[in-house]
């Protein structure tokens, strides 16, 4: 009898009591305007962050890593930097009246709006009990220019009437970097990233020397490969099984250099990629997911300069070259000491030293 009485009580003070705890959740109107930090960055969900030229970008959390834009990759070490910083971040004092109009003014024309949101429980008890999960929406602020000492950051939160100078301690800089709004600055420069394990068959296509054009398949786990010459499909007996395997295990972590598409005029990347590519590599993983690069010649002298009728006596850049990546969505530079291993022709592999 008891015992039903007591059952009978809490499921009375239960709703009370939740309604309690939420209530104290709350922050008093001080931190309501100054509390940019994020105490756990771990249940952080996604981040959306615009400026008022309409750049924005869109990073959210997924089981294979955060995402941009909901399709790219992310720079990992990047955003990790902005997960530190919104963990480490400190008011370092409030703006001076006398400036305050000023940086109010300041922020809502060149301000970038940053949102956060993280995982939260429609109930939670102690952190003990956490039932009905959902995505809350947790801070809102605006992050400014640098304070004339360079060494804070002006920003506001949402609502609030006074904006405040923030700083990370120890760090000596501002912060509005990043918190970058430009999508270029998140993406990862990874064009490669499989392992010998993860490759089912690679083909490195030569425009300029068709004889030189190859395809190796990896016929089982154990390393048999095959190697085909691609020029009339037959199947090579005879390479170096040691180069071959160097070439093979050479795809781990290959990454470009500068993402060209907002620095280039797009009439100058159409000619480029309309030009033959003088390099063509897809890779298929065991996964039967495809990459595939072309690359294009660059000039030592910037293309934008040159008079067509010279153009064909400028060098090419013997340290770099262009290409085309992501289903020729994205328009890159490439260096030829990260990607040289992966270009050697097949001649390399069949001759004897």
């Amino acid at each position: 009898m008891k015992n039903k009485k007591l059952i009978i009580l809490l499921l009375i003070l239960a709703p009370a009591a939740i309604w309690l705890l939420m209530q104290n959740n709350k922050s008093t109107l001080k931190d309501a305007e100054s509390g940019f930090a994020i105490s756990d960055t771990s249940i952080v969900t996604k981040i959306f962050i615009a400026d008022m030229k309409e750049n924005s970008v869109l990073l959210e959390k997924t089981p294979d890593g955060w995402i941009l834009n909901k399709k790219h990759k992310t720079n990992t070490r990047v955003v990790d930097v902005l997960l530190g910083t919104m963990e480490k971040i400190k008011v370092k004092a409030p703006v001076p009246i006398l400036a305050r109009d000023n940086v109010v003014k300041r922020l809502s024309s060149i301000g970038i709006k940053v949102e956060i949101y993280q995982q939260s429980h429609r109930i939670n008890i102690l952190d003990k009990l956490k039932l009905f999960p959902y995505e809350k929406l947790v801070r809102v602020y605006y992050v400014g220019d640098v304070t004339p000492d360079n060494l804070g950051t002006y920003m506001l939160m949402e609502g609030a009437t006074d904006p405040y100078v923030t700083h990370i301690p120890r760090f000596r800089g501002f912060l509005t970097s990043r918190f970058s709004p430009m999508p270029d600055d998140w993406m990862s420069h990874q064009v490669f990233n499989q392992t010998l394990s993860n490759i089912s068959s690679v083909s490195v296509e030569f425009s300029e020397r068709p004889k030189e054009s190859f395809k190796v398949n990896i016929t089982d786990s154990y390393g048999n490969y095959q190697l085909i010459k691609l020029n009339d499909n037959s199947i090579v007996d005879r390479y170096d099984t040691l180069r071959l395997l160097n070439f093979l295990t050479s795809f781990r972590d290959l990454r470009y250099e500068t993402r060209l598409n907002n620095l280039l005029p797009p009439m100058l990347i159409d000619s480029i990629t309309n030009s033959p590519a003088k390099y063509k590599i897809t890779l298929i993983d065991d996964k039967k997911d495809t990459v595939y690069i072309e690359g294009y010649a660059k000039r030592a002298l910037p293309e934008e300069i040159k008079e067509e009728e010279y153009f064909k006596l400028i060098p090419d850049d013997r340290d770099r070259f262009h290409a085309l990546i992501n289903n020729g969505d994205d328009f890159v530079l490439m260096q030829f000491y990260v990607f040289d291993k992966v270009l050697y022709p097949l001649s390399y592999y069949t001759r004897k030293n």
